[in-house]
């Protein structure tokens, strides 16, 4: 079953995926713009970081493109890429020879603000329509550790459906437990192990405590810098 394009006047619960639902509240017709077949064909040679392709039937972002030159005289050009499923966080290496087409997938963005986390359940704001978007834990995978009160980021819609969230590169967390500081310390010694608010793990500086907030790198979990208070 398609999910409803229309949904109007009373609450109601649209299913996207097996666990993945739109809670609507309040009255008035919303509409989700997304691309019903798929997007456009596009050479492989111009695909670039950021680009989401369709394959199988499901959206891979680009998140590395390179073009190797053969050695061997009159070989074609090839074009290698990681993608990311965008739906099941799986990672794909794929190689193409120059002048391939590879067909785009098109894909909305929209602004949201994560609320709270209930059991197995995280639940979102649509900052235009005020509508909930609620998005099991396995759905959003490592997503999770980074989720904090009034974070603003995007969910990914595909098909008119909710696949996933977009962090920010950056965000800021707060640290609960960590060995105690390092007095002289600097940022090229020996890293250390913190436990953040939300309970995922960093390798941070040996000057670093307790209650401290810093900043990490949503792509890698790398600790980028400390925050600094007021």
């Amino acid at each position: 079953m398609n999910a409803p394009e229309l949904i109007d006047e009373q609450l109601r619960i649209q299913l996207f995926e097996p666990g993945h639902r739109l809670r609507l509240a309040g009255a008035g017709e919303v509409r989700y713009k997304a691309a019903r077949g798929g997007g456009c064909m596009a050479n492989v040679t111009e695909l670039k970081r950021g680009d989401v392709l369709e394959i199988d039937g499901d959206p891979w972002v680009v998140t590395d493109v390179a073009s190797q030159t053969p050695s061997a005289r009159g070989a074609s050009l090839l074009v290698k890429a990681k993608v990311k499923n965008l739906r099941s966080g799986q990672t794909l290496a794929k190689t193409w020879r120059g002048g391939e087409t590879v067909a785009t997938a098109e894909v909305e963005k929209r602004p949201v603000q994560f609320l709270y986390r209930q059991v197995g359940e995280n639940v979102f704001m649509d900052l235009v329509s005020y509508e909930q978007v609620v998005l099991p834990d396995d759905a959003l995978g490592d997503v999770v550790g980074y989720l904090t009160e009034n974070l603003e980021l995007k969910t990914v819609l595909f098909r008119e459906r909710v696949i996933t969230v977009e962090l920010p590169i950056t965000v800021e967390l707060t640290v609960t437990e960590t060995a105690p500081a390092v007095k002289g310390a600097t940022a090229q010694a020996q890293l250390k192990r913190a436990t953040l608010e939300t309970g995922i793990e960093v390798l941070v500086p040996p000057y670093l405590e307790s209650g401290e907030r810093i900043r990490v790198d949503t792509r890698d979990g790398r600790f980028v810098e400390r925050v600094k208070s007021g």
